[in-house]
């Protein structure tokens, strides 16, 4: 519906002729019969004397809708992306701006929109870029506003692709602040532009550190599911995340403690003897390895402390120690195990 056809409808609500509108409004007859007619349109200082008069909202006058359902953008999302493969993009570009401009209100309609048409024209050649750049920034710049994160979070990160592309690593850099100080993503987009404006160093401790959280993070979670299926008595699962904790120490450099470690829990939980004194020979023997990933050029660029001599001795010690807990009563008598013991005194 036209502005053109709101006023008509809500002027013959209201019983009201073309003249008597345009005497309370200050203007002429025709001039009312020509935004009816569509010929022209009112001025914007207009726009809220005539809502007001009609009695409702300038975005009712301005044909605005407040949302869409998600099957609607779904649907209309999927169009817009099979018109793309065979029609003109122009075409399509505008025929989206005219929905954009019926739905200003719905951010998930412009952020997906908006993606859909960025990527598609990075794939064709298209003249007068900027045109688009305008436009298609724009809704991002919009979408920025949301009050829905990750609609926040989207519209920054394509903001941010956009200017990296463009080499404009100051205009990327601006985005950053859309991303929590906790979000790796941040970290990550930081270490990009510091690479990309001479701070090679930076860009590679950075790098690294994601590395090494994320490892830390990966560890934590195969943790907490191993205890999970031990609390579900699967014996099966259980011994397979200790050789997946295994591996991705393996993987990520971290020596040759942090790969044997993980499995003792899962032993004295079986009271398997035999992989409970092989565990804990191996663990003794390889305490100096502990702090080994410090030494690893994954980490190179990061400022690792190493453990000192008496820490390793100190944890040989409480691991011998250990040795006595009630959790290894079923251990007394095994002869690897008593001999174990032994070096305690």
């Amino acid at each position: 519906m036209t502005i053109g056809d709101v006023i008509k409808k809500y002027r013959k609500n209201k019983g009201m002729t073309q003249e008597e509108m345009a005497v309370r409004l200050g203007v002429t007859a025709p001039a009312v019969n020509k935004w009816e007619r569509g010929n022209t349109l009112p001025d914007v200082a207009l726009l809220a004397p005539i809502a007001r008069l009609l009695g409702i909202t300038t975005d009712e006058l301005l044909s605005f809708k407040d949302d869409l359902t998600d099957e609607e953008i779904s649907q209309y999302l999927l169009k817009i992306q099979k018109d793309l493969e065979s029609k003109d993009f122009h075409d399509i570009f505008l025929s989206v701006k005219e929905k954009v401009e019926e739905y200003p209100n719905c951010e998930k309609l412009i952020w997906q929109a908006a993606v859909i048409l960025d990527a598609k024209r990075m794939t064709i050649e298209l003249p007068s870029q900027d045109k688009y750049d305008k436009v298609i920034f724009g809704w991002y710049e919009r979408c920025l506003l949301s009050e829905d994160e990750r609609i926040r979070n989207q519209a920054a990160d394509s903001l941010f692709h956009a200017f990296i592309r463009q080499e404009d690593y100051e205009k990327a850099a601006q985005y950053l602040d859309y991303f929590s100080l906790e979000n790796p993503d941040r970290k990550r987009k930081e270490a990009l532009v510091n690479s990309k404006t001479g701070k090679r160093t930076e860009a590679y401790r950075a790098y690294e550190e994601l590395i090494f959280s994320a490892y830390q993070h990966i560890q934590m979670t195969l943790n907490d599911l191993r205890i999970l299926y031990m609390e579900d008595d699967d014996h099966e699962m259980a011994r397979k995340l200790v050789e997946v904790s295994s591996s991705a120490a393996s993987t990520f450099e971290m020596g040759k403690y942090n790969e044997i470690c993980f499995g003792l829990d899962v032993a004295a939980w079986e009271k398997d003897i035999e992989w409970t004194a092989q565990l804990m020979q191996e663990i003794l023997d390889s305490i100096g390895t502990i702090s080994a990933f410090t030494k690893s050029k994954l980490y190179q660029h990061m400022a690792l402390k190493t453990v000192d001599s008496n820490f390793s001795a100190s944890l040989k010690r409480e691991l011998l120690k250990s040795l006595e807990d009630e959790s290894f009563n079923y251990m007394q008598g095994n002869e690897d195990w008593e001999k174990l013991k032994s070096d305690v005194y």
